[in-house]
């Protein structure tokens, strides 16, 4: 028997970088008031800005301002005055938004648009 496998008409590509940030936002929290939490906080806003361009590819519009956000609440250009426990319970609320998003967040195939 011959049977051909099917491949999925649709793809995930924010998948990856939210698991990638979930992994590193539950890293961070270790290093929460320390000098090296402004390096998580850089790799956390690009990620959130990568995901974000993948939901306006996907035209997933209504991540596009949880996304932002956090790509703002993150950044290490000009950092917010939190400290302690506003950034020990915000990484894994934030992470299990990047887990959600990266799981929802899907457009189709290219290959598959042509059939």
């Amino acid at each position: 028997m011959n049977q051909k496998q099917q491949t999925p008409s649709y793809q995930r590509n924010a998948l990856l970088p939210g698991f990638i940030a979930l992994a590193v936002l539950i890293v961070g929290v270790a290093f929460v008031g320390t000098d090296w939490f402004t390096v998580f906080r850089c790799i956390i806003a690009i990620l959130a800005l990568i995901v974000t361009w993948f939901a306006v590819q996907a035209r997933h519009w209504w991540w596009v301002p949880v996304l932002l956000a956090i790509a703002v609440l993150w950044n290490p250009v000009y950092p917010f005055g939190f400290s302690g426990i506003f950034w020990i319970l915000a990484q894994p609320i934030a992470g299990s938004v990047f887990l959600i998003a990266g799981a929802l967040i899907k457009q189709p195939r290219p290959d598959a648009v042509r059939r």
